[in-house]
């Protein structure tokens, strides 16, 4: 675009205003204009338009119109410079024909410049490179204020139509479907199908039922179509440090923080949604590496599609809270992609949120340094700064044959959305007795444990030393530990004679854990400490006996062992055979 340079034309443009406006005027609302110069259905064009006319002219804004719409704007201006920076534009065909005049109160949330907010803040100079008319030219055009533009008949809608590309063909399709008038393919064809449907679509909004969309009816139909998006202020945020830009809904989330390779946008408003951007260096390892860490945050539920290509993943985590979404690639040794978490229940918004973030998405050069955000809070549940998944409930268990079936406390195995051993192999519960507090679990893939448990063929002395192994904070720390204690008596405390009562103190983590004899046998379970009624020393547990445990066993069709071990264990030995046969099962939603 070739712009006249100042010059003489500069110095009559200043005396011109210096005449019209003299610098002690006050401005009227209606003395402050704008340029409208484009309109788009919505934001990711409208940003894409913005940076075009932003490469050639100055003073280029984008708001908000409502509706889904969002318009480019030249100014603010001062009336009198407006007409003349209308005019010029036109004449030299910088802008639309159809450009006009407008007002701040048409105009709401800026887009365009990322961060900017100029409404209400007076006018600024008109570009000097605009021109007054020359002397005895008559200037023709006239100024058009908002104007209503007549809607084009069938043949000039067809023609309209004909320059739509593939994906605009598409798009209207999708909008149409969104409507509930469209059921067939997304193929961007318009066939018999399409023409029922925008005929349908055009009768429910009293149109003249033509099958064929003008170029203000599409305008309308997309109006509907975004209307859902209105409330979430999408725009461009650019992100040097993390090298990446795309739409977001700064409505609703803001910068908090750096957590390599994360960049944390977290909630401001009511959804308690996030986005997070992530950036790192990395080859294919790097990227498979991140795969795997990100299904272990809670931001990521165990439930959703997943898939992991060479150079790229998606995962998709949901339960009755939130529904997670995460796009990561590989190019040139950078890593880059996004995650957005949305409340569950809002999938309308959610999807077409998730569609505008992955069209706007781009790269910038760059990644996150690895030392931003070096005073993140540190903690073990914690990776850069995201909390790990945490399962509703923990406790011990122990193998009781050698394909890895398990032994557990019943209350670990209650309203689990999923069962794990060992925190990553799934199993299944084959027997549950709440009553007495015993479960049986069968892993879904065959373990080979160090050891298995065998079984004390009878009880042993009263007073003799026992001992639990059990997992007693709940898989903080990485192996199970023994804690010791004596029998007190081979019954319960109203004469239940499946238990045995042993002063022991435990801690909740170590139930479902063996309880071993001195000689390294099992007598028993581990049962939880009892809730509710009568509360009893510290030191008072309860295990259930081995032969309540072999008789859940056999009646699943498992073969138990028997120990014949005299005397006392080696307290080395003990150790071993408890940390070889004691696991963590785990209850997660």
């Amino acid at each position: 675009m070739t712009r006249n340079i100042i010059g003489l034309w500069a110095a009559l443009f200043a005396i011109f205003f210096a005449v019209s406006l003299p610098a002690s005027a006050q401005q009227s609302d209606d003395d402050i204009v704008w340029i409208q110069i484009e309109a788009q259905p919505n934001l990711n064009l409208a940003t894409r338009s913005a940076r075009e006319y932003a490469a050639e002219l100055e003073d280029v804004n984008g708001f908000s119109l409502g509706a889904g719409w969002y318009g480019i704007a030249l100014g603010p201006y001062r009336r009198a410079d407006a007409e003349i920076v209308l005019r010029t534009y036109r004449r030299d065909r910088v802008i639309p024909r159809d450009s006009y005049l407008e007002l701040s109160d048409r105009f709401r949330q800026q887009f365009w410049p990322v961060g900017a907010n100029v409404l209400n803040l007076g006018v600024v100079d008109a570009p000097v490179t605009t021109q007054l008319p020359a002397q005895g030219v008559e200037e023709t055009t006239e100024v058009v204020v908002a104007p209503e533009p007549a809607d084009e008949t069938v043949q000039e809608a067809r023609r309209s139509e004909q320059l739509l590309d593939a994906q605009e063909r598409r798009d209207l399709q999708i909008a149409l479907k969104w409507a509930g008038f469209y059921t067939a393919a997304i193929d961007g064809a318009f066939g018999q199908g399409t023409r029922r449907s925008m005929g349908a679509w055009q009768e429910a909004n009293a149109f003249e039922a033509t099958g064929v969309l003008t170029t203000l009816q599409r305008a309308a139909l997309f109006r509907q179509y975004n209307a859902v998006l209105d409330d979430l202020d999408l725009r461009m945020v650019r992100n040097d440090t993390a090298g990446i830009e795309m739409m977001m809904p700064t409505a609703e989330v803001a910068f908090d923080r750096f957590e390599p390779p994360f960049v944390q946008y977290n909630s401001t408003g009511a959804t308690g949604a996030r986005v997070l951007m992530i950036s790192q260096a990395g080859d294919q390892d790097t990227l498979f590496g991140l795969y795997e860490i990100m299904q272990t945050l809670e931001i990521v539920p165990l439930d959703g599609p997943r898939e992991r290509l060479n150079s790229s993943f998606s995962l998709v985590g949901q339960n009755a809270r939130i529904v997670s979404e995460t796009q990561v690639s590989l190019q040139n040794g950078e890593i880059k992609g996004f995650t957005l978490i949305w409340p569950a229940g809002d999938e309308e918004r959610r999807t077409r949120l998730l569609a505008e973030m992955e069209k706007s998405f781009a790269r910038l050069p760059g990644v996150l340094d690895p030392a931003a955000g070096v005073e993140e809070e540190q903690a073990i549940d914690l990776v850069a700064g995201l909390q790990i998944r945490q399962p509703k409930i923990s406790r011990s268990g122990f193998f009781v044959d050698a394909s890895g079936s398990v032994v557990t406390a019943s209350e670990a195995v209650q309203s689990c959305g999923r069962l794990t051993i060992e925190g990553d192999t799934d199993a299944d519960v084959v027997a549950d007795d709440a009553v007495k507090g015993l479960a049986l679990l069968k892993p879904k893939r065959p373990l080979a444990p160090l050891a298995v448990a065998s079984f004390a063929p009878t009880d042993p002395r009263l007073q003799s030393e026992v001992s639990v192994a059990g997992y007693s904070y709940e898989g903080v720390l990485s192996a199970a530990t023994l804690t010791f204690g004596t029998l007190a008596d081979v019954r319960g405390l109203q004469g239940e004679v499946e238990l045995s009562r042993l002063a022991l103190k435990a801690q909740a983590g170590d139930a479902g854990g063996p309880v071993f004899d001195a000689s390294g046998a099992v007598m028993g379970m581990l049962l939880p400490r009892p809730q509710g009624g009568q509360e009893l020393p510290l030191d008072v547990s309860f295990a259930l006996d081995a032969a309540e445990i072999t008789k859940m066993a056999s009646a699943a069709g498992l073969r138990t062992a028997s120990s014949n071990a005299i005397g006392s264990a080696a307290p080395r030995d003990l150790r071993l055979a408890a940390q070889g046969m004691t696991v963590l099962v785990s209850c997660w939603e």
